[in-house]
């Protein structure tokens, strides 16, 4: 999965799988989560948000299954 380098304080980087809409998400600290049957959108929105982590706790966590890598 091609991944995204994002400004955060938190979030290093974020990817997204078109075939399975799985985003994944990358932390500083080395930690690697991935988010099942998430829209392209929600990825677009994720990616481009002013606040990357303050989208993530708003709008997908909670919302979406997720594994830890």
């Amino acid at each position: 999965m091609q991944m995204t380098n994002v400004e955060s304080s938190n979030i290093q980087a974020v990817g997204y799988d078109e075939s399975s809409s799985t985003l994944q998400i990358e932390f500083k600290n080395g930690a690697m989560y991935q988010y099942f049957d998430v829209p392209e959108n929600v990825f677009t929105a994720l990616r481009d948000a002013d606040s990357v982590g303050g989208y993530l706790a708003r709008n997908i966590k909670g919302t979406y299954r997720y594994s830890k890598v």
